[in-house]
Order: C-alpha cells, then structure tokens, then sequence
C-alpha cells in the first residue's frame, strides 16, 4: 500500500531502474488496430526471437498501446534506452519477427518496414493525452507510476484545496471533449458548491460516432490517466464514488481498464483515505447499454442506473439532479485525460496550445477516403488543411477532396473549399458542423453528399430511442425524402419539406440525437445544393 508522495517516487525509482536494465524495447502496439492484424503473435513471437537469440539480456520486448498510425500497423518501435533514439516499423508480419530480432542484434536497422518519424504526421502533432501512447504498458500500473504517474494526485491531495483544483481547471480554459464544448471548470465548481451527501462522477467512454475511435485508443493505451483524473475530479467535487461507463463493443479497453483498477486498489492508490489523507474514492466500470442516444448524458446516468436509456427534459441538469437523483459530473474520456497535465505542468502552460477560446489540443479519429487513417493529437486553432494533408497526407488514390464531415451524426459536411477554416469550436460551428467528439471523415469527389447525410439519417432514425415523436417520426420521414433524391424521384415540394423538418426536428426534439441530427442534412443543402437539385424528377 502506498500512502505517501515518497513511497510513490519510490516505485517510480525501482521501475526506471528496471527498464533501464535493458538497453533498448521492442515496443508492440497492442491496440485494437494491431490487435486485429495480429499484434499479440508478432509480440510473442518477437519475444521468442529475441530470447533466441541471445539478446533478451539488452531488448524487452513489451506491447503498448496505438502511437496513432493505424493504417501502417502492425507497428513496432525500437527504443534505445541511452541514446533516446527511436526507429518505428510500419506494417510488421509474423514473418518479420526474426529479421527485425537479427537487426537490433546486428544493431542495422530493418530499412524495408522503417518509417519516417519526421513525416508529417508526426511532426505536427503536439501529444498532451497521448502523451504515453505507444510508450508505456498499459498492463503495468508501475510503469505509468515511472512516467509520471500518480503523481498530481498524490501532491493534490497533499498540497491543495479542492476549490484551489477547480481554479486551475477553470484558468486553463479546458471545455468538454465530448462535443459540447461546456467549460470544465465551471461544470466541477457547480457540482462541488452543491451541498449533498453523496455525488459522483462519471465518465462517458460510449463512443458511438461512425468513424470515431479516440477514446477507445486513449482507454486502451493510458487507463490509468483517466483513473487519475477522476480520482481528482472527485477530491476537487467532493464525490466519493465513480463510473466508467464504456460501450461493451470495447472489450479491450474493458479489460485495461479492469485491470487499471484493481491495480489501484491494490496500491492503495483508489480506495479509503488515499495517500493518507481524509479523501475516499471508488470507481467501477459499467457496460453501455447498446445504443448510440446512451452517450447522451441523462440516458448514460438512467443506463447506469439499470434503466432502458431514455433521455430526459433538461432542467433538472445532472449537476443538481443525476445518477440515482445526486450531484454528478459528467465528462468524456479526453476531457479527464487532460486534468494530469494540467495540474503537473499549470494552466498557463496549457493555454500555450490552441487558442484563447479554445486552449489546447484537441484528438481526432481520421479515417475516411485518406492516406493516413489514424489518430492525431493537435493544437486547437489548426487549420483544416493541415489537418487533412499535412499530417493525414492527402486523399487516397489520387482523387481530389471533396468534403470533411465533422462531429459525427451531429455534425456538418464542410467544402473542400474551406481548407483554411480553423479547426475549434466556435469556427466549426459557424459554418454548420461541430468539433462532436472528435471523428473527421474525409471524402472525395466520388461521393453523393446526398448519400452521405442520408447514411447519418438513417444511423440517427436506427438510434433513435423512440421517446419524442419529433425524432422518432421526423429522422424516419427525413430518411424517406432523401430516398427519392437518389433516386431521382423527388419534387420541388420535397426539397422544400425537407428544409422545413430540419428546423421542426432540431427545435422540437427532446435531447441532443434529435436537435442536431439534420445538421448533416442542412450543411449539404447549403453546401451542396446542386446535387440535391439533380436528385428531382422533370416535370
């Protein structure tokens, strides 16, 4: 059990010793990417290979989780402990295990699968959340300890009040990674001045965008940040008691985080009185409930609670009324990855990146019709441009950009000729989309934007919880109509009702499914009108 600062620089200490034991790592991304190339062979057979030949005296062999380039996996890095220099393999086989043992026993690098750290899509990125990716085991509550972990907690609890954590929360200008934007701050103020016996926090890893994998990548690579930065929420509220609530079509990140916990509960680090000091706190897992409208806040809150996850009207709002009708906070998985740094480093120093109200950086799941499918870390402010060639590397095969879908179902479709648009808050939403989680879609000039707001209707219509008739009714005869545009069967006086129950769905809908699933219509319309133009049958 660990109750002091010293003993957890201690653990610290013996750990690095023990790393450094071994000159240079093997580092396996374990991800779920990898995982589904085979990445837990090519780990046991490197393993196997390095022990072969000799050498497991100078090179562990480890996994660790997504460094971001997904679509070069299997990825390997080969990390030399006294000189700081990396080599990253892209696309490891099975059948490359022995050759990439001979070269680091030969200490000649294996040219045919080395990648261009330099690239790009790595000189660009400015890693705060993911800071650990790709670096530490994420089995290895140890080795999180050795890079910095648990560390804030510790000294927080130690050194600060918790009104004192909220001000820099708050200083930091840090707003929700889940879509809305909320500022952080504020929301953990309000619950902490609300006097109550119980409060909790809650986590939402229900990530249900199409095309959206950031915090799954971040659970899967870091649990332990996101358990430290609820721990902290919940000392800075006055909770005693937390949820991780994880979509189950995420057995991976289930199981890291599972394990996270019991190895803070082992150590003393989540539990009773932690660093011996008057601070309790608990934290479980649950499973999502299958459905996309269970990332909505008050449905996560009643799917926690046993309950089918239905939304409810807004006032109450969960910071006076939430799970089992206490105080809650409620933040997503990026937004708690962010507290450590925070308060290691200050809110000044996270004001540095992004922009004033924005600060930052700020994950984004690329996939789509480009290059670099992956995850990327990057300051807020950036430009679309950047984001798309720069560090995405361009569109696919050769074709030209047509459109960026942002924000998910929630979302807008911006033109490619809105390359330099920043990319924040405020600005996606001035032209009709939204930061939502964090997936951007890349398209190109192959694509019926028709087609595609129709897919997201339909996902919308298949996830609608069939509560409020606006949403139930409105995405399904909204689905209907954009039918006879592919098929060329509309009218003028479509076209028209279409428009019109846009605006009836998003202002008369009872939660966030409903109010923004015609964004993707309405920014194609105001985008891309002429295809919807085409879509209507002569007279």
């Amino acid at each position: 059990m660990i109750t002091t600062l010293e003993e957890l620089e201690e653990i610290a200490n013996k750990k690095q010793c023990e790393n450094n034991e071994c000159r240079e790592e093997l580092r396996v991304c374990i991800g779920s990417s990898c995982l589904s190339l085979g990445a837990k062979e090519i780990e046991k057979d490197l393993k196997k290979s390095v022990k072969d030949r000799g050498i497991e005296h100078r090179c562990r062999v480890k996994g660790v989780g997504c460094n971001g380039l997904c679509a070069a996996g299997v990825l390997v890095s080969h990390y030399d402990n006294e000189s700081g220099e990396e080599v990253l393999y892209e696309k490891i086989t099975e059948e490359d295990t022995d050759k990439l043992a001979k070269a680091v026993e030969s200490q000649k690098p294996l040219e045919e699968h080395r990648s261009d750290m330099s690239r790009g899509f790595f000189a660009k990125q400015k890693k705060i959340v993911l800071e650990n990716a790709g670096y530490i085991d994420p089995d290895d509550i140890e080795d999180y300890i050795a890079h910095g972990g648990y560390r804030a907690l510790f000294t927080t609890l130690n050194d600060a009040t918790p009104m004192e954590v909220i001000s820099q929360i708050k200083q930091s200008g840090l707003r929700g990674r889940g879509g809305g934007g909320y500022p952080t701050g504020l929301k953990w103020e309000t619950v902490a001045k609300v006097d109550a016996e119980k409060k909790y926090i809650v986590c939402n890893g229900d990530e249900g965008d199409p095309g959206a994998f950031m915090d799954r990548a971040i659970m899967e690579a870091d649990p332990h940040r996101v358990i430290e930065g609820m721990a902290l929420a919940g000392y800075a509220c006055g909770a005693a008691k937390g949820y991780i609530y994880v979509r189950a079509e995420y057995p991976t990140a289930v199981e890291k985080l599972n394990k996270a916990i019991k190895q803070a509960n082992r150590l003393g680090i989540l539990g009773n009185k932690i660093a011996d000091s008057g601070f309790d706190f608990e934290l479980e897992v649950r499973l999502g409930g299958g459905a996309f409208v269970c990332g909505e806040a008050t449905a996560l809150v009643t799917s926690i609670e046993g309950n089918r996850g239905n939304p409810r009207q807004k006032p109450p709002h969960l910071s006076d009324h939430g799970l089992w009708g206490e105080p809650t906070v409620l933040n997503n998985v990026e937004t708690f990855a962010n507290i450590v740094p925070i308060l290691n480093n200050g809110a000044q120093w996270y004001r540095g990146f992004g922009t004033e109200k924005s600060p930052g950086t700020k994950v984004f799941a690329l996939t789509g019709h480009i290059e670099n499918t992956g995850l990327v870390e990057v300051p807020m402010g950036m430009k679309l441009s950047e984001l798309i060639y720069d560090i995405g590397g361009g569109v696919s095969e050769g074709r030209n950009l047509k459109a960026i879908q942002t924000g998910g179902p929630s979302g807008g479709c911006i033109p490619a000729d809105m390359l330099d648009l920043e990319v924040d808050y405020d600005s996606l939403k001035k032209v009709g989309s939204m930061m939502g989680s964090g997936g951007v879609i890349v398209t190109d000039d192959s694509s019926n934007m028709v087609e595609v707001a129709r897919f997201f209707m339909e996902f919308c219509k298949s996830e609608s919880c069939g509560k409020c008739v606006p949403c139930r009714v409105g995405t399904t005869e909204m689905t209907d109509i954009l039918d006879k545009f592919i098929n060329k069967e509309a009218t003028k006086e479509d076209f028209e009702l279409l428009k019109e129950m846009c605006e009836v769905v998003k202002e008369s809908s009872l939660c966030g499914l409903g109010q923004t699933a015609p964004n993707p219509v309405l920014s194609t319309i105001k985008y891309f009108e002429e295809e919807y133009i085409k879509g209507i049958k002569d007279d």
